[in-house]
């Protein structure tokens, strides 16, 4: 009888505790999700107007730790433009926004929430359509493994993809890798660059060597920012 009330008092003890764990994973993911953004998404009166005179760049960035580089790469482009003449937006996957806060960016940044906040009704803007008519051009630094394959074979599961995807050939299109080493070097990655290369026609910005963030050394860094 005794064994019994213990078994009952340990299992509710383990009952307690994972709740617990749970409602802390809750807390959590609620505490990053709110650091990440305060804003609500975009809704169908989002202004899409092009500024006259100026050159529109999308900026496009993936579940690579290279992100945490976004703001000095954007504070590098307009140093490297006329002052006041080149209007930036970006586009993030929900892996990317693990590594940047959009709070301390300065510059908002469009995902798929944006994407289905904005529509609701025939006649309201399709966001990945609507960026893809406003960008002059597009880069996407970093670019990793797994967004990589998508556009490689095609797949649009999620605002970057969509845009590349409905991209018009007639602008450039930049991509800046950044993965392991290990990633780098496996054939499929050579396979996939030839496609964004030769049959898609994009500009590919090479990675370096240097210390990875894994503790390794070897290619796959994400290219200097510094122009």
């Amino acid at each position: 009888m005794a064994q019994m009330e213990d078994e009952i008092l340990s299992s509710k003890k383990a009952r307690v505790l994972e709740n617990d764990c749970e409602q802390l994973s809750k807390d959590v993911s609620s505490e990053k999700q709110e650091k990440r953004r305060e804003r609500p998404p975009f809704d169908a009166n989002h202004s899409f107007i092009r500024q006259g005179g100026k050159y529109h760049l999308l900026v496009g960035i993936s579940g690579s730790v290279a992100c945490i580089r976004l703001k000095e790469l954007i504070v590098e482009l307009h140093k490297r433009c006329p002052p006041n003449r080149l209007v930036i937006r970006i586009v993030t996957t929900e892996a990317a926004k693990h590594f940047v806060n959009e709070n301390t960016l300065g510059q908002a940044l469009y995902d798929d929430d944006d994407e289905w906040n904005m529509w609701n009704n025939r006649g309201d803007p399709v966001l990945h359509i609507e960026l893809r008519k406003w960008a002059d051009a597009m880069l996407i630094a970093p670019l990793d493994a797994n967004s990589m394959a998508k556009i490689a074979n095609g797949l649009c599961d999620n605002l970057l993809t969509c845009v590349v995807r409905a991209w018009d050939p007639r602008k450039p299109l930049f991509f800046a890798p950044a993965m392991n080493s290990a990633m780098w070097e496996n054939p499929i990655t050579y396979q996939q660059r030839k496609i964004l290369k030769d049959l898609l026609r994009y500009k590919e910005i090479p990675p370096i060597e240097k210390e990875l963030m894994c503790g390794e050394r070897g290619y796959g860094a994400m290219a200097t920012v510094q122009m």
